[in-house]
């Protein structure tokens, strides 16, 4: 079985879009997916007022055919005074599962990470996918039990952005 891993293009976005919706069903989460394909294409691929793509993906390819996608991007530690690779997703589609290619994009990520100087790599992982944490402790990967995933989006993301100016006498500054 040949198993390969490609860097995605802008002509992939369909493709990626596709991989994404088949994750987020697999995931219990296809109500949450928001996206519009020309504003993904713009964000991975476009320049985004010159700092360049937000994020990039690898497809992964079984004989020839995709089968999976990592998308990734960097983060940084502020404890190592490195970058690192943070995982936002990861997928192989269910008759591509058991080929191998799983462990190969993560692979590829590491070997990426390794190559970039990063001090790690990282993703976070639903708590009842036991298939998926499984196949990440056997690859050596391990809890950060200590951590806790925080989030601000919707309407309290707005609201908190708006506290900058108000607070700032919205000349920008925090005194």
């Amino acid at each position: 079985m040949t198993l390969s891993i490609r860097p995605a293009i802008a002509d992939d976005v369909p493709l990626i879009a596709s991989l994404i919706r088949a994750l987020a069903e697999y995931e219990k989460l296809a109500h949450e997916v928001r996206f519009d394909e020309a504003v993904l294409r713009e964000k991975l691929f476009g320049q985004n007022n010159g700092h360049g793509p937000y994020a990039e993906v690898v497809i992964g390819e079984v004989e020839g055919v995709a089968q999976g996608f990592a998308l990734f991007f960097h983060n940084f530690s502020t404890f190592e005074g490195k970058p690192g690779i943070y995982l936002e997703d990861l997928f192989v589609q269910p008759e591509a599962r058991g080929s191998g290619l799983g462990k190969a994009l993560l692979s590829h990520l590491a070997a990426l990470a390794v190559e970039r100087d990063c001090a790690r790599l990282e993703w976070s992982v639903l708590d009842w996918n036991e298939p998926a944490i499984g196949f990440y402790k056997s690859l050596g990967a391990r809890f950060m039990d200590e951590w806790t995933v925080m989030r601000v989006d919707g309407p309290a993301l707005v609201r908190l952005g708006a506290q900058l100016g108000a607070q700032a006498g919205n000349s920008g500054a925090i005194g």
